[in-house]
């Protein structure tokens, strides 16, 4: 728990935003609904942005986040920018002393993200990487099920999302969002939350360029053997020359199996069908700040630690290279 390295906060917890997109605007309405928390101040790369923002949510505007992860009035940082900056911007938080949120992936090399996990254990501080998919409706059904499914022995996950034309964001920028299963790393923590440890991935991936760090297009397929014996398939894929969009995820067990597309569930038996009802997917962004809050301020336990996602990193990293050697990685865990 936490309270075993650090007293437990006492006051509102003074945060501090970097970024201005869709998550950091979801994650500033969830503070400012709690009055443990009080948002001091908003930093991204576009000053623009960040004085509307700023005017939005009644607090300061800093030109620079690494301005921002200085200041002393400041205990939480919560990282919502692009992939490519989390690494540094975590480790700069930590190294002042602040506690830090950040949005998956910690950041995109195995190295870094093993010596972040070292510094905040050093600095005695919070650190915590969001993992939305796991507190979702969807995942929390399959984990229900998956006890009384016997032996499982093939999952298939895929989520398309055709866009066209594709937009031009750091989304679909090699460098800025990283190799498709770092920059996504929720769809391989699901499995991975579900299935256990990774044996050898086997990954593929294509990209049809419009410029040098831009593409239009990205698809990828990928074999997940698990420890256990389990086959998963893990298809990911957005942006122009993409058709059909797809949210979609079954498991087959010895029992029955399972099949969620899209918001609707069915449970497939021998002689029946049956609906599976699924909850909303809306307030995650919620409940993850009102678990890091209680987590501060109470010490109850989170429900995922830096070191789960820091495996799943590593598994995403393997998928990297193999899709750059054309071979199947053994997971080195």
């Amino acid at each position: 728990m936490y309270s075993s390295v650090q007293a437990l906060m006492e006051s509102p917890v003074r945060v501090g935003l970097i970024g201005t997109g869709y998550a950091a605007k979801l994650r500033a309405e969830a503070l400012q609904k709690d009055d443990r928390a009080h948002l001091v101040a908003v930093s991204d790369r576009r000053q623009d942005k960040t004085e509307a923002f700023a005017k939005d949510f009644e607090c300061n505007a800093i030109s620079q986040p690494k301005e921002l992860v200085k200041r002393e009035d400041i205990d939480l940082v919560v990282i919502s920018n692009v992939n490519s900056e989390h690494g540094t911007l975590v480790g700069a938080a930590l190294a002042h002393g602040k506690h830090v949120v950040v949005e998956y992936p910690l950041c995109l090399d195995v190295g870094e993200a093993e010596e972040l996990i070292a510094l905040a254990k050093i600095q005695k501080k919070l650190l915590h990487v969001e993992h939305l998919e796991l507190l979702g409706g969807l995942h929390n059904c399959l984990k229900e099920y998956l006890p009384q499914m016997g032996e499982v022995f093939y999952a298939r996950y895929s989520t398309i999302n055709p866009q066209n034309p594709s937009p031009r964001k750091w989304t679909y920028n090699h460098e800025l969002f990283g190799f498709p299963l770092m920059g996504a790393l929720s769809r391989l923590h699901r499995l991975i939350d579900l299935f256990g440890e990774v044996l050898t991935i086997n990954c593929h991936n294509r990209f049809w360029q419009t410029e040098a760090d831009f593409y239009q297009t990205c698809f990828l397929s990928s074999q997940v053997n698990f420890t256990s014996g389990l086959l998963a398939q893990l298809v990911y894929g957005k942006g122009e020359t993409i058709w059909q969009p797809e949210r979609k995820f079954e498991i087959h067990g010895e029992h029955f199996g399972i099949v969620i597309d899209g918001d609707k569930g069915i449970l497939i038996k021998k002689d029946e069908t049956i609906p599976i009802e699924l909850p909303p997917r809306k307030g995650l962004f919620a409940k993850d700040t009102q678990m890091v809050l209680d987590h501060l301020f109470q010490g109850t336990p989170l429900y995922v630690t830096p070191q789960q996602s820091l495996y799943t990193l590593k598994v995403a990293d393997a998928a990297r290279r193999s899709a750059s050697m054309g071979i199947t990685i053994v997971v080195d865990g």
